[in-house]
């Protein structure tokens, strides 16, 4: 599941949350996990753009054995390796996936037709279809009985793999790899010789990892990912040789500080006492406000327009009037809820007031419908509208004027 902005928006407010994979300089960890699904697509196909990219099945295995192995020797797990590929999905994930096949087949379709009108000569090859990654396909069970067969001969002929506990959950397992992963983590800690300060490795790219891991209450979780340059054009060439890639290693635990220091208002003022653990269990349910994959946005909370700051705000404010969290183990508390929604509205009601107030004062300057200008009497908004860093105020001419903040 991703968290559009998310991760870019985590990057600049807290900046030290990530640091660059150097050799020999990376901390010790206990278990590594890998979201299979990231590596597949990444070496299956790189280059989409271009209609003159052709990949056998052979080398788009031999790729994915490579990265593996790669992240692997990276990280140099000393307990647990776990590999998880996604399995069937649920219903709201499926309807997604329709929508994002159908248009990368259309998009496929239109590179090949514009390059033979341009008079380009396209291989004879067929052209790997990613559609096929995906759950009971023929391309998932060869890759599936593949990964089996390089597991088993790493056990082997590694050293490094020996020793430890490795596990592979394929495309037969249904739900999400890093769901799968998660599980996994839960039934690890609820086993009695569970360690507590086992060190985890999570190799993903979706934003909600970093929710994920927060919410698995663990003191010492990192993530794993490949680095992200922001600003740049969204259908960039995907590197597939791991070695040419920079990595980056997110730390959870650091996470876990900024956001106690970002409530430490609340320190002494609830009444029923402060827990960072239900604290993270109340930011993740906030995280989900300004949207994600599957859920729209509250209207006016965007995640670019500062919405998870008001949220904060917001909770900050009404948490010492409730009688205790959001969150209650995994239930959610209506009423303490509905009131926090209740405060939220104060500021969607004043922020409405503005548009409407602005919009018509410009349909009152040019010339709009009848009844839709700014009525006789009316008065103008005199507060300050913020957009890209910019503060646009009316002038004593009538027009607008724009100030650099």
């Amino acid at each position: 599941m991703g968290v559009p902005k998310f991760y870019r928006w985590t990057s600049e407010r807290y900046p030290c949350l990530s640091e660059v994979v150097k050799e020999n300089q990376i901390p010790e960890f206990d278990n590594l996990y890998l979201d299979m699904n990231g590596i597949i697509h990444q070496c299956s196909h790189p280059d989409d753009d271009n209609p003159h990219f052709r990949i056998t099945e052979e080398k788009i295995f031999a790729d994915i054995f490579h990265y593996i192995e790669f992240l692997f020797r990276i990280i140099k797990p000393r307990k647990v390796f776990f590999m998880a590929v996604d399995g069937v999905a649920p219903r709201a994930k499926m309807n997604q996936q329709r929508g994002r096949r159908f248009r990368s087949a259309r998009e496929a379709e239109e590179s090949q037709k514009k390059a033979l009108e341009k008079g380009e000569v396209l291989p004879t090859e067929e052209r790997f279809d990613s559609n096929c990654i995906t759950p009971g396909t023929h391309f998932m069970v060869r890759l599936n009985e593949q990964l089996k067969y390089f597991v088993n001969k790493k056990i082997t002929t590694d050293r490094m793999w020996q020793g430890i506990r490795v596990y592979l959950s394929g495309h037969e397992s249904p739900g999400e790899g890093e769901h799968k992963i998660m599980e996994f983590i839960r039934y690890e800690k609820s086993r009695p010789e569970y360690d507590a300060n086992t060190r985890h490795c999570l190799y993903g790219l979706d934003a909600d990892l970093i929710m994920l891991g927060l919410t698995s209450h663990e003191p010492h979780f990192s993530l794993l990912r490949e680095e992200v340059k922001f600003g740049g054009k969204k259908s960039q060439k995907r590197i597939s040789v791991p070695e040419e890639i920079t990595f980056h290693l997110l730390h959870l635990s650091l996470m876990r500080e900024y956001l106690d220091f970002e409530f430490q208002e609340l320190k002494d003022k609830l009444s029923f006492g402060y827990d960072l653990e239900r604290i993270i269990d109340d930011w993740v349910l906030m995280g989900f406000l300004v949207g994600n994959d599957f859920i729209p946005h509250l209207p006016n909370l965007h995640i670019h327009h500062s919405g998870l700051p008001l949220l904060y705000r917001t909770y900050i404010n009404v948490m010492p009037t409730l009688d205790g969290y959001l969150n209650e183990g995994g239930t959610l508390n209506l009423q303490r809820f509905e009131k926090f929604l209740e405060a939220l509205a104060a500021f969607d009601r004043e922020h409405f007031r503005e548009i409407f107030s602005d919009l018509n004062w410009l349909a009152g300057k040019t010339g709009g419908a009848p009844g839709r200008g700014r009525k006789s009497g009316a008065r103008k908004s005199t507060t300050p509208q913020r957009a890209n860093g910019r503060q646009s105020l009316p002038s004593k001419g009538g027009k607008r004027k724009k100030r650099v903040s």
